[in-house]
């Protein structure tokens, strides 16, 4: 059963489409840099931004065909770390692989911050039977 904090609305699953849907619309720079890195296949797989996940989460990225979200993320993060440990547990347990890249990475070295990204999906593809 679930537990009262779990059970999802329709106006929860509404306010968690429209919040990503604002965050699409609205993305921080790194998101944008590294989105355009990520889109239309350019690693090996699709990726999408600002992903409802277990109408709980908004993951920045997600490869679906491998389970992996990318988050990016920013100075607030060093605030709240022991809500992104819960939260990657829970996104664990739920089938996916999280890879965190600081968005001072993004900034600072575009390549880099893709090579994160193009080395995960490379560990995890092969991980599930997917070569990109």
């Amino acid at each position: 059963m679930l537990k009262p904090s779990r059970i999802v609305t329709p106006a929860r699953k509404q306010l968690l489409a429209t919040r990503a849907q604002d965050m699409r619309r609205f993305a921080s720079e790194p998101e944008r840099r590294l989105w355009r890195e990520l889109r239309g296949s350019r690693l090996g797989v699709a990726f999408r931004r600002q992903v409802v996940i277990d109408n709980r989460y908004i993951a920045d990225f997600l490869g679906p065909s491998l389970g992996l979200v990318v988050e990016v993320d920013g100075g607030v993060h060093a605030l709240r770390r022991a809500a992104d440990v819960r939260r990657d547990r829970d996104l664990a347990r739920l089938g996916f692989h999280v890879l965190r890249v600081p968005a001072e990475v993004v900034m600072r070295d575009l390549e880099a911050a893709a090579n994160l990204v193009s080395a995960a999906v490379e560990r995890f593809g092969r991980a599930r039977g997917h070569y990109p």
